[in-house]
């Protein structure tokens, strides 16, 4: 097999999604889609978070997606429920939701991720202690 470009596989996974915009996954959001933070707690506790996001930790999130799995997450699980991943800058998302969708999932990934939406002025509010999630175990 051929070794490929992190380039080459973000491209890859980029042609397999619909991505939205910061206002179009807010809209979606208010028809019911979920946005998932996947961002490192040290980014949420430095920038904030958005409050509509539901947060799983990157390193879990396959686990908490798949429906077949044991330490799956029901609100993150549900096939045909519109999932919007976001991560700091719209990278690791595309990556991440590519993969969701080989789980079966409706699955997508925010334009510029976090940094974009609050670029574009929607809802963020500091990470406060009672907020922080411990969904890694």
């Amino acid at each position: 097999m051929t070794p490929k470009t992190i380039d080459q596989l973000l491209d890859e996974a980029r042609a397999q999604l619909e991505r939205l915009s910061p206002s179009e996954a807010a809209a979606a959001v208010k028809q019911g889609a979920l946005l998932v933070d996947i961002r490192a707690e040290s980014q949420r506790e430095r920038d904030g978070i958005v409050p509509e996001a539901v947060f799983i930790p990157r390193n879990v999130l396959e686990w908490r997606a798949d429906p077949n799995s044991e330490w799956r997450d029901p609100e993150v699980s549900e096939p045909e429920r519109q999932v919007i991943l976001m991560c700091n800058e719209g990278y690791q998302s595309s990556l991440a939701a590519a993969t969701l969708k080989r789980l079966g999932l409706t699955a997508t990934d925010l334009v510029g991720g976090f940094q974009a939406w609050r670029e574009e002025g929607l809802g963020v509010q500091p990470l406060h202690p009672a907020e922080r999630s411990d969904r890694s175990v």
